[in-house]
């Protein structure tokens, strides 16, 4: 009766949340970083060099460190459901207002300010799953969510290519008409949020009396099951050293993800190919991200082992990071950026799993919202680099090997967080 109740509330929950949740991080990502297809004609037209652009586009995450934990501890505190929806409908105005920026100033502020706007989003939606999935099944969950990321290049880079296209229509150039009409969609699902999300499982009415209470019950008993050993407060969240070791690990995740976002639409065009060639071609090796993660994710949450499936992926995307550097034809950079967006990809959701296996409650909202704000200034140092390395050398080179380094970095710290003896870290294996 348990295995059969467990099944039905899992798929049910599933159906439910991730399938809309996945839809706005997809949106998410692609008002993130359609910076880098606009790059394409934006840069010339208002006067931005490689390390203004580089760094104008990492500035981003500036706003996200400032603001990321206080976001995350309103959305613990008041739900969800209307914080989520405040993040949303905040961020889409900004990203419209990028089409009217005029220069290096007004491009660093809003970049700033959408950082700012967005701030909670992602650690949000992590703890909102650590609601409503039992340890076990997260990865899995998580790795579906996050698919999003990827999905958003393989159906966003046509998109965006495809509206560079409408250049001079209206009198607006391409990459006007790309920040305003990508940025509608994150406003209209800010107010749909408030509608259909549900806050915590004692408020689903959708699922029925024994389902909720089989629900409610799981998670209870697992959150007292790790009462002794987990951490509850805000400051305990934010001090427990394996909080500042994940943020360091996923500081070179972050790095190789913008990197991608931000520099791949300039380094494909580096080959004479037109906006919408790009576009398409920048969306191949995001599909095969987007099966590689969910496989590399169910596979870490049936093995219960957590570490090497990060270190694997991380020297994975170091390796396609370094042969980036080297290839000299389309073909060869597709195959590493191949490379780098399985080993990114796969990387995240194994590495979210872990944060909530020593955090809950309070503690878990400032721990995550910690590791995300300081790992992802990763987004700002790696396209800052590889903007001022370009600037000096004239090549991508140099600063695809720095990215490379720091995913080499995280893939050592993971190693030396798992032979830690302070806690564990390690999930503890599914009984057969």
């Amino acid at each position: 009766m348990a295995s059969e109740i467990q099944t039905r509330v899992l798929r049910k929950i599933t159906w439910r949340i991730v399938p809309f949740i996945m839809l706005l991080y997809f949106v998410a990502f692609i008002d993130r970083v359609n910076i880098g297809f606009a790059s394409l004609t934006m840069n010339k037209d208002i006067g931005l060099s490689p390390a203004v652009y580089g760094f104008g586009a990492g500035i981003f995450f500036w706003g996200y460190f400032l603001f990321e934990v206080p976001s995350n501890i309103i959305l613990h505190k008041i739900g969800a459901r209307i914080w989520i929806a405040r993040v949303m409908i905040t961020w889409g105005i900004v990203s419209a207002a990028m089409a009217f920026v005029q220069g290096p100033t007004g491009f660093y502020i809003l970049r700033f300010l959408l950082g700012v706007a967005e701030a909670g989003f992602f650690p949000g939606i992590i703890l909102y799953l650590s609601y409503w999935f039992p340890a076990r099944q997260r990865a899995a969950v998580t790795a579906l969510f996050m698919a999003a990321a990827p999905l958003s290049t393989v159906l966003g880079s046509p998109i965006s290519g495809a509206l560079l296209e409408m250049d001079g229509l209206l009198g607006f150039k391409g990459w006007q008409w790309l920040f305003v009409l990508e940025a509608l969609p994150a406003v209209l699902l800010g107010f749909v949020v408030l509608g259909f999300l549900t806050d915590r499982p004692e408020k689903a009415k959708w699922l029925t009396d024994d389902e909720r209470r089989w629900l409610v019950e799981t998670m209870n008993a697992e959150t007292t099951s790790k009462a002794a050993t987990a951490s509850h407060s805000i400051w305990r969240g934010l001090a427990d050293p394996r909080v500042l070791a994940l943020a360091l690990i996923y500081f070179g995740t972050s790095a190789g993800l913008y990197t991608l976002g931000v520099w791949a639409p300039q380094i494909i065009k580096q080959f004479g190919l037109s906006s919408l060639q790009v576009g398409f071609l920048n969306a191949l090796p995001a599909t095969a991200a987007v099966v590689a993660m969910i496989l590399w994710a169910r596979h870490s949450d049936r093995t219960g082992e957590r570490t090497w499936h990060v270190v694997w992926a991380c020297l994975l995307a170091a390796a396609g990071l370094a042969y980036a550097g080297l290839a000299a034809s389309v073909v060869a950079v597709l195959v590493a950026l191949a490379l780098i967006n399985i080993g990114i990809s796969s990387a995240k959701p194994p590495l979210w799993s872990m944060p909530t296996l020593f955090l809950s409650g309070p503690a878990a909202a400032a721990g995550i919202a910690t590791i995300n704000s300081i790992g992802n200034l990763g987004g700002f140092v790696g396209p800052a680099m590889i903007g001022w390395i370009k600037d000096q050398t004239g090549s991508f080179v140099g600063g695809l090997y720095f990215v490379a380094g720091l995913l080499v970095l995280s893939a050592v710290l993971t190693l030396l967080l798992s032979r830690a003896q302070t806690a564990p870290v390690e999930p503890v294996p599914q009984s057969r």
